[in-house]
């Protein structure tokens, strides 16, 4: 069994490995990394280890474990990357419908695919592939509950950029939950709309637009691993509460809060002012208090050091923050 320290699933599975970078977030990859070590072995590709690969051998997997898990579904690569084929994509669903007592949780940054894939499953060739790959007659195929109740769908926001390009992309796909990750942080990200209202005709008053299920929230781990500012976590936290949606805190990464003087101990270099330069172990992030003519506003300052993701833990306010959907 995958068993696994990431700390929103109790497994991993990953019938298709392997991905490439397309936004910010992918500059340091954790599972790159992972892949180049394992080259070679567990049908990592000895040349191109993170090539996109369809592992058919790794499929009955979720056949082995005996107790419901909640499992994160291809934490080594995307499976919604160009190179996955929709004829595998449609295996794995087929896999994840008939071992529905697990929960499963995808992640992507091509969540575009993930509507063209459904369009796929509609076609004949591609509902009868789903259904038949699994040696059932098709004429079952109405009798499961769609969207899936027991997978999720999410995609990853490392800034405000990239959540206004996939979220609304993610709140038309039909899923039993909608979940956005916004690990690596990398900026101040806004969630609440001001348009959360729209006017249903047929019911003849404003209702609720369909929102967001679930906020995972984490820092960045690993050479080069970027710092996360204390407060872009706080606001995101407080725009959930607000919003009544589950946030979960996965941890500060490699970089954890300072809240003392720089000169009180603090293990970072005291004279350096970038935010992410070779070699520091401090990071200092300006805080504007109000109060003053433009320009020339008081300001406060929030620091981040390098300590590693162990000694940063994952305490936000005295708290850890592991709030799941009801869904479980």
């Amino acid at each position: 069994m995958g068993k696994t320290k990431i700390e929103w699933a109790t497994t991993v599975w990953n019938p298709v490995a392997g991905c490439t970078k397309i936004s910010p977030g992918c500059e340091h990859c954790y599972a790159e990394r992972m892949a180049k070590r394992l080259a070679g072995r567990y049908g990592y590709p000895k040349e191109n280890p993170f090539q996109v690969t369809f592992h058919r051998e790794r499929l009955n997997e979720p056949a082995k474990w005996k107790k419901p898990q909640r499992v994160f579904v291809c934490s080594m690569g995307d499976l919604f990357h160009e190179d996955v084929h929709f004829q595998d994509i449609s295996i794995i669903w087929w896999t994840m419908l008939w071992f529905s007592q697990h929960t499963y949780m995808i992640l992507t940054k091509r969540p575009e695919r993930i509507i063209k894939f459904f369009e796929y499953l509609e076609s004949d060739i591609g509902g009868w592939k789903w259904i038949t790959e699994g040696g059932t007659n098709k004429r079952y195929y109405k009798q499961w509950k769609w969207p899936l109740p027991n997978v999720w769908i999410g995609v990853t926001a490392e800034n405000q950029e990239m959540a206004d390009k996939r979220i609304p992309v993610l709140l038309q796909i039909p899923a039993a939950v909608r979940f956005v990750s916004v690990e690596p942080m990398l900026g101040p990200i806004n969630l609440i709309k001001d348009d959360d209202l729209y006017w249903e005709p047929t019911k003849q008053q404003w209702v609720p637009r369909i929102g967001l299920d679930w906020v995972i929230c984490g820092g960045e781990t690993g050479p080069g691993a970027r710092p996360m500012c204390p407060d872009w976590v706080r606001d995101l936290r407080d725009q959930c509460i607000s919003a009544e949606v589950p946030f979960f805190f996965k941890s500060w990464g490699d970089w954890a809060p300072w809240y003392g003087d720089e000169d009180d101990g603090c293990p970072g270099d005291p004279e350096c002012e970038e935010i992410n330069c070779s070699g520091c172990r401090k990071a200092r992030f300006w805080r504007f208090t109000g109060g003053g003519p433009a320009g020339y506003e008081p300001r406060d300052v929030l620091y981040s050091v390098r300590v590693g993701k162990k000694a940063a833990g994952r305490i936000l306010d005295g708290q850890e923050w592991n709030q799941l959907p009801n869904k479980l």
